[in-house]
């Protein structure tokens, strides 16, 4: 499993307690993943959505975002 594949399944681990929309976030995190070259670019396109995200959402995202950057 590559880097940012592993850091994001423990990320979506950690947060899915505290997550409303846990479904929807993976389907987001995954998408985001696929158009993603490495960690780097995955985060600018994660900070883009959380722009563009409305609530409740964007507060899945940004507890998502807070786990992934915390690993």
């Amino acid at each position: 499993m590559c880097e940012l594949k592993k850091r994001i399944e423990d990320a979506l681990f950690e947060a899915r307690p505290y997550l409303e929309y846990f479904d929807e976030l993976r389907e987001k995190i995954e998408e985001l993943e696929k158009k993603a070259t490495d960690a780097e670019a995955f985060l600018l396109l994660l900070n883009e959505e959380i722009e563009a995200a409305r609530e409740p959402f964007k507060t899945d995202l940004r507890i998502f975002l807070q786990k992934f950057g915390g690993i």
